[in-house]
């Protein structure tokens, strides 16, 4: 396998960054073009009906499957960083992982049908990771499909996504620790390798990491996603320093105004980060820095009124495939993470961590499967919905939409039925205009209380997954709180 590190190479890498920028671009604005609310909201409104994705994280790792040396790297953690678990440089990971890297014929077909069998509408995957390895056929880098495989797997799984009539996104990792003039020395933060020793090449630049970084985005752009899910910075690393993040959001808008892009290019509070905990989010963001907010593998637990938001999440406990990694979530709690999501006004991005031939594990197959056949009968309580106008319902979660005729419909989702068979919807002083079943339209009766509104619910419902019921009532949802 040729090395990225021949000078030969870095010379047509910065050749072809330069001829993929016009000057035009390479002068991008240090903001986003200006955009009227009513503007966002349009370039919003797929992504804030969707309200669930598939998450995909496929590369070089994969078929480690979290393996090095014929022992297990850990039975939990997300096992597409195990370079930097095993601490490998590139050659001697790339040696290992290559060859066990050949994804079937039809790999990508079997995702996209599985994502719109679950009820997705839109799925992200894995571009290039912190290995460095791009899964498309890029002409800066002989790290990557086209190269190794002699295949564009980025196209292989977009067109399929799309024959699906799904949305796309492209995770990038603006991490790159295959790079030889990505200087990881420049944060204590940021993961890498060869963190602590000396560049094994001397001397790094990294604005010639910048170059290649634009240069691959933009053969990216060229194939239109819906999406770019970047990822990711450091507190003491992020933005126009680390990135030059202002013009490559601003590259990303010019060619494709209508995508969508997530708040990682960056790490400070004005982003939406406290700290660099996955769980150090913050529910606020200045539209410079991203369109939504990405909490990890955390639910917020009031939601981020006013802020766009997306929770990703693993069905186990590692984003690449890990055979060692026996901890997946039963089907029921994958339904309600993405009722309760939903019911907060957020996205669910649930990932799947297929295996070297991109075949996708048995149990994620069947969390998927479990999850489309709730979304068969329930999808119109999820999709298209806002967050709910309760603080907390006793008997589960609640939905909403705004329907013609100033009709409210809120959508009832049952996760323990009542033991007196009355669902309390507290404080809600709404007149009642209907009340059924979602799944069969059996009729409910449902009045107005002292205490708010009461639904009869039946007791001959006994089912694993979540209950919908839809109570539609007069105007906009009115609710009492009780003071505290």
């Amino acid at each position: 396998m040729r090395s990225t590190r021949t000078a030969l190479l870095m010379a047509a890498m910065l050749a072809a960054g330069s001829a993929s920028l016009t000057a035009q671009e390479a002068s991008a604005p240090k903001a986003p073009p200006a955009e009227t609310q009513a503007q966002r909201d349009s370039r919003m409104q797929w992504w804030r009906e969707a309200r669930f994705g598939m998450f995909v994280h496929y590369g070089l790792y994969s078929g480690l499957a979290g393996t090095w040396d014929g022992k297990a790297v850990g039975t939990s953690g997300g096992m597409e960083w195990i370079q930097q678990y095993v601490k490998l440089d590139t050659d001697t990971y790339a040696k290992a992982a290559v060859p066990r890297f050949q994804p079937a014929k039809d790999f990508a077909r079997e995702w996209a049908r599985l994502a719109k069998a679950a009820g997705c509408q839109y799925l992200v995957f894995t571009t290039k990771h912190h290995d460095g390895f791009a899964l498309h056929d890029s002409k800066v880098s002989d790290f990557d499909a086209g190269s190794v495989l002699q295949r564009d797997l980025v196209d292989e799984i977009t067109r399929a996504a799309h024959e699906e009539g799904l949305k796309v996104g492209y995770y990038h990792s603006v991490i790159d620790w295959h790079h030889p003039q990505y200087e990881y020395g420049l944060s204590a933060q940021l993961p890498h390798p060869l963190k602590g020793k000396p560049y094994p090449e001397g001397k790094r630049d990294h604005a010639k990491y910048q170059e290649f970084l634009f240069a691959q985005v933009g053969e990216l752009l060229e194939r239109k996603p819906d999406l770019i899910w970047w990822d990711f910075s450091s507190i003491d690393f992020q933005g126009d320093a680390a990135w030059r993040a202002s013009d490559l959001m601003a590259l990303a808008r010019a060619r494709l105004p209508g995508v969508i892009q997530n708040n990682r290019l960056y790490r400070s509070r004005e982003a939406g980060w406290a700290s660099m905990g996955t769980d150090g989010y913050l529910p606020q963001l200045d539209p410079r820095y991203g369109d939504f907010i990405t909490p990890e593998q955390h639910i917020p637990p009031t939601g981020m009124p006013g802020v766009d938001w997306e929770t990703c999440m693993t069905m186990n406990t590692t984003w690449g495939y890990s055979e060692h990694d026996h901890a997946w979530k039963p089907a029921r709690e994958l339904v309600q993470n993405l009722v309760d999501i939903a019911s907060k006004g957020g996205n669910y991005l649930l990932n799947i961590g297929p295996k070297a031939d991109g075949s996708v594990p048995q149990q994620s197959v069947d969390g998927l499967r479990a999850i489309g056949a709730w979304m068969e009968k329930n999808a119109e309580s999820i999709r298209g919905t806002q967050a709910s106008p309760f603080e907390q319902l006793a008997f589960g979660r609640c939905t909403r939409k705004q329907l013609g005729g100033d009709v409210t419909r809120l959508y009832l989702h049952v996760f323990a039925a009542p033991g007196d068979g009355v669902l309390l919807l507290p404080g809600l002083r709404n007149e009642v205009k209907d009340c059924r079943m979602l799944a069969g339209g059996e009729a409910l009766r449902a009045e107005r209380t002292a205490a708010g509104v009461t639904v009869a619910f039946p007791t001959k419902v006994d089912e694993e997954m979540p209950v919908v019921v839809v109570l539609d009532v007069a105007g906009a949802a009115k609710v009492e709180t009780t003071p505290r």
